[in-house]
């Protein structure tokens, strides 16, 4: 009977210890760890402190690139379509070329025009992606969003109200996702009178200029 109470009591006893022993070990490997990394950083400073420098050096570098692209496109240009097709009014980066079409005979799209850094592409290849496009057409405003709402049903392109601030008297429609069966970007709908004027951009890349630049600074007479 004593021989079970003390076999009981060493048992009870034996748990402190495995727990007390686990702890030692847990504090010695975090100490082990810790020493390991103040050698690491005491042997390797030099190298660690050389390569934050570079890190910096290139964020530095970055920023500095994007900054002189962002002051590379002032002064603006300024494209200024034809009076009969509501005295269109665009200002675009200086870094981009532009093209536009404005035949007195067309029917369909009086004016039609392609913008792009540096030189525009040929228009002719459905691969090539234009920074800005603009079109005056000869149809109704409601006919050219309802071509639309096809991809607007199947998620494609999200669709909401637009006003521009320089034309605030009318309400247009914008249209960000699917501007083509392979393109995104966001484009801009309007009516004007008994036609309808489009502003889009056929990648994502180019969407903060679209925003920034083109959008709060296009005009035209309704």
């Amino acid at each position: 009977m004593n021989n079970a109470r003390q076999a009981g009591a060493i048992n009870l006893l034996a748990i402190p210890l495995v727990l007390v022993t686990l702890l030692l070990f847990g504090v010695a490997a975090v100490a082990y760890s810790s020493y390991a990394e103040a050698q690491d950083y005491k042997n390797n400073v030099a190298q660690k402190v050389e390569a934050a420098v570079e890190v910096s050096k290139e964020q530095v570098s970055a920023q500095k690139d994007k900054d002189f692209a962002e002051k590379e496109k002032f002064p603006y240009n300024r494209y200024d379509g034809p009076a009969q097709y509501g005295a269109l009014r665009i200002l675009y980066p200086r870094t981009w070329s532009a093209y536009v079409s404005e035949p007195r005979n067309r029917t369909t799209k009086p004016v039609d025009g392609y913008f792009a850094p540096r030189q525009v592409p040929t228009f002719n290849d459905a691969n090539n992606v234009f920074s800005l496009r603009i079109t005056v057409e000869h149809r109704t405003y409601d006919a050219v969003v309802k071509e639309y709402e096809s991809r607007v049903k199947e998620g494609r392109t999200a669709a909401r109200p637009y006003q521009s601030p320089n034309v605030p008297n009318l309400v247009g429609t914008r249209l960000d996702g699917d501007v083509s069966d392979k393109k995104q970007g966001a484009m801009i709908i309007m009516p004007m009178r008994d036609k309808t004027l489009k502003l889009w951009t056929e990648s994502q890349e180019y969407v903060p200029d679209f925003n920034n630049i083109i959008l709060p600074n296009f005009s035209f007479t309704p």
